[in-house]
C-alpha cells in the first residue's frame, strides 16, 4: 500500500478518496456541482488532483457533513471566501496553502512555519532537478 503521508504534486482519484475518506463517485459528483473543484486529466483521461483540490474537497466535506450546509449554501460560501488566502492543516500531513478556507489567527504563526519549511524543501528539489538538466 502506498504511503499517502508523502506529499506529491498530483494524486489519483483513489488516493484522494483514501485521503479525504470520501467515495470516488461523490468526488466526481462534487466536480459537477462546485466550479472550484476542477481536477486536470492526464493523457489517459484519468483525473489528477493537486493539494489545492484536496483542500477544496476537505472544505466542501466540512461544510456539507459537519456544518450541515446544503450544496447551494456551500457553493455560496466557497464563492464568498474565494479571495481570502489562508492555510489549513490536514490529517495526512503538515499545512497546505489554500485560497478558500478561513483560519484562526492563533494558528497562523505555526502554519507560516510549515509553509516556509515546505517552500524551502520545494526550492531544494527544484534546484536539484535544474542541476540534472
Amino acid at each position: 500500500m502506498k504511503d499517502l503521508s508523502i506529499k506529491k504534486l498530483y494524486y489519483s482519484i483513489s488516493e484522494v478518496s483514501k485521503i479525504t475518506d470520501m467515495e470516488q463517485y461523490v468526488l466526481r459528483y462534487w466536480e459537477s456541482e462546485f466550479e472550484q473543484l476542477n481536477p486536470q486529466k492526464n493523457r489517459a483521461g484519468n483525473r489528477i488532483y493537486t493539494n489545492k483540490d484536496i483542500q477544496i474537497i476537505l472544505h466542501i466535506k466540512s461544510l456539507l457533513r459537519e456544518k450541515k450546509y446544503t450544496i447551494e449554501g456551500a457553493k455560496k460560501i466557497l464563492i464568498n471566501l474565494k479571495s481570502e488566502p489562508v492555510i489549513v492543516k490536514t490529517e495526512s500531513g503538515p499545512s497546505i496553502e489554500n485560497e478558500n478556507i478561513p483560519i484562526s489567527q492563533n494558528e497562523s504563526k505555526k502554519e507560516k512555519f510549515f509553509i516556509k519549511k515546505d517552500l524551502k524543501e520545494m526550492k531544494l528539489l527544484l534546484e536539484y532537478l535544474l542541476s540534472l538538466l
